[in-house]
């Protein structure tokens, strides 16, 4: 790693505190303010800051609730999308720009909503994570990469407040401050290390890659799952699941605000019969509306009465290989495969000094190791890893080692 990295260190003397050089920006508001602003953006040059801001753990789904962009030539500028929601002529304006974005996988499903999509894109928490830093918020980054002190302090507000408080504004119009700064020293870095090639791979295929499809089963994601044994309590779970989603949506909050997924989970191992008994679960106490315990109480029930034949499987439907930990009773060969394949990633992504998960997407791992190639050769194992969608640096640097891992499973077994 080279001195860029390492030049200020974790334990440093107090850098200063960041301020927005122009000010803070009004909030677009209106057609006549965003006309503007898009007219200010079209004339800008080079790449674009963006950011946005979401209410979750307030509002419902992860629309934004303010997005912030910078430009050189532009300024900076703060726009409310929800008085201006569609930001499709904005997009426009930008689309030859490389937009700068941190953590692009969190910020860009909700710009597209907006009509907004990057064609090329530089995402700096990635490059962060490419290049070795162990901590990759954009506070850390801007202090360790640049000296400078951002303050974090309003990261978890609710943006949908209106009007949103002016520390709020100035905490936001930072975030894009100096983000295209950040961007060209990250660069740097990245090509002193040899990765540039590297992080531009894995920049173009987030720019590229389709909107994800919905989840199968989202209730399956509710915390404390795993407490869960049996079928018909799996059921109580989603029927809970659903019907608080259906009360979140409607009123426009956070479905944790609703009903905590611990009450869901532990409703469903109590299995109550009325009122009475589901207020003596815990997060169904006396606070709890009773026109609320009523519905949850249906919600329970239906649960009871789904025939045998619709419950939910025990596991949620995949199109993969089993979990890994059955690997060994099912397919000790492949159990063997996966432990070298895992071994030998970790060690690479050592000596490289970036994430194994970023050096290689584990599922990719699982999956190759699950269904090898019948010839279990380099070549045939970058082919089978570039079919799975690895990208090419990915497959040049782990291939090898993966192929002498299967080779030495066979070899063992």
């Amino acid at each position: 790693m080279t001195d860029a990295v390492a030049a200020i260190p974790e334990e440093a003397a107090p850098v200063p505190l960041l301020e927005p050089k122009e000010g803070i920006p009004p909030v677009v508001a209106d057609d006549r303010a965003l006309a503007a602003t898009v007219a200010a953006f079209a004339a800008g040059t080079g790449p674009v800051a963006v950011d946005a801001e979401r209410a979750s753990g307030y509002r419902y789904g992860q629309r934004a609730y303010l997005i912030q962009l910078r430009r050189a030539g532009s300024g900076s500028a703060l726009i409310d999308p929800i008085a201006c929601p569609d930001l499709s002529a904005l997009g426009r304006a930008v689309e030859g720009a490389e937009w700068v974005v941190h953590a692009a996988s969190q910020d860009l499903p909700c710009l597209s909503e907006v009509g907004m999509r990057p064609r090329q894109l530089f995402d700096t928490e990635l490059a962060g994570r490419i290049a070795g830093f162990a901590r990759v918020g954009l506070g850390p980054m801007t202090e360790n990469v640049l000296g400078l002190s951002l303050a974090k302090e309003h990261s978890a507000v609710d943006w949908s407040t209106r009007p949103l408080p002016e520390p709020w504004l100035r905490y936001a119009a930072l975030d894009v401050e100096v983000l295209v700064e950040l961007r060209n020293a990250l660069e740097r870095e990245l090509d002193a290390q040899g990765k540039l090639g590297w992080a531009m791979e894995e920049f173009a295929s987030i720019a590229a890659a389709p909107r994800p499809a919905p989840r199968t089963d989202p209730w399956r994601r509710t915390s404390q799952l795993h407490k869960i044994r049996r079928r018909r309590q799996l059921a109580v779970v989603r029927e809970l699941w659903l019907a608080r989603d259906r009360m979140a949506q409607d009123r426009d909050v956070s479905p944790g605000r609703v009903l905590s997924d611990a009450a869901i989970v532990n409703a469903a191992l109590a299995m109550p019969l009325n009122i009475a008994s589901l207020q003596a679960v815990q997060g169904f106490g006396p606070r709890v509306h009773r026109r609320q315990l009523e519905q949850w109480l249906a919600a329970v029930q239906r649960g009871r009465e789904i025939p045998e034949n619709l419950l939910p499987p025990a596991t949620a439907p995949h199109d993969g290989p089993p979990p890994p930990r059955a690997w060994a009773e099912k397919d000790p060969v492949a159990a063997a495969r996966l432990a070298g394949a895992r071994s030998a990633v970790s060690e690479l992504a050592e000596r490289y000094r970036l994430p194994a998960e970023n050096l290689i997407t584990p599922d990719l791992v699982r999956r190759v190791s699950w269904q090898p190639p019948a010839d279990p050769g380099p070549e045939s194992v970058a082919a089978a890893l570039r079919g799975l969608g690895a990208r090419k640096w990915q497959v040049e640097l782990v291939a090898a080692a993966v192929s002498a891992a299967f080779l030495a499973a066979a070899a063992a077994g």
